[in-house]
């Protein structure tokens, strides 16, 4: 009984060693089932891949019915998979990126050479802008038309703009100091032929309101020509 425990204790070690002995691999990426490591030891491969000679081989979906991108974008191959990338701003539909791989050209692009190119429209021979005050701007696949300066735009067409008017200045506002005296003196002398005129007639009134003017414009005569006096004496010194 104990030799026949002891056999059987002996068979499951040598069958637990054979397990242990057997070398553990991994398949390559592209293979779901494999004999060993190798890319050539494939048996089984995953989506987006072909088994070829037990190798598993990358399938271009791009070109085939499996290509299913949008109008206006375009079938990129990746390992095991595909991409839809968006063609050139130039192109309307195309069978790669760049402007050279355009099936036709985008408004406002012109095929130059085997490329797609921008139209200059302002330098165009026919006038972009039909308004006589406009500047054409080119822009990609575009252009715009802006006033010209001094001008704004109203109503869809381009206008001078209005220059506010300079304030009319009154008779008065701008006069000088020394033309306000003038006009001062020119006030009291005819006011002083006034008062003259009717005390040559004899009336007393008139007579002392003409004499009291006459000595104080007499005395604001002198006291001016005094501080002129005192004024440059003192600066020559």
């Amino acid at each position: 009984m104990e030799a026949k425990r002891l056999h059987r204790n002996l068979l499951q070690a040598v069958w637990l060693w054979s397990l242990l002995a057997v070398p553990v691999h991994s398949c390559p990426d592209s293979c779901s089932v494999c004999s060993g490591p190798e890319k050539d030891q494939c048996e089984e491969c995953r989506a987006g891949w072909t088994l070829h000679n037990k190798t598993c081989v990358d399938i271009d979906e791009c070109g085939t019915e499996l290509d299913n991108c949008f109008l206006n974008s375009y079938c990129f191959n990746t390992e095991g998979s595909f991409e839809c990338r968006g063609c050139d701003v130039a192109c309307v539909g195309c069978m790669g990126s760049g402007p050279a791989r355009c099936r036709k050209c985008a408004p406002g692009y012109r095929l130059t050479g085997s490329k797609c190119l921008d139209i200059d429209e302002c330098s165009d021979r026919v006038l972009a802008c039909h308004g006589l005050d406009e500047i054409c701007i080119n822009t990609e696949g575009s252009f715009r038309c802006e006033c010209a300066e001094g001008f704004h735009r109203r109503d869809s067409i381009c206008v001078r703009k209005q220059i506010p008017s300079v304030q009319e200045k009154g008779l008065f506002e701008d006069i000088q100091e020394d033309e306000v005296e003038v006009l001062q003196q020119m006030f009291f002398g005819v006011v002083l032929c006034a008062l003259g005129t009717l005390a040559a007639k004899g009336d007393l009134v008139y007579t002392s309101v003409f004499m009291g003017a006459a000595a104080a414009m007499a005395g604001y005569w002198l006291s001016d020509r005094g501080d002129r006096l005192i004024d440059s004496f003192l600066k020559g010194r």
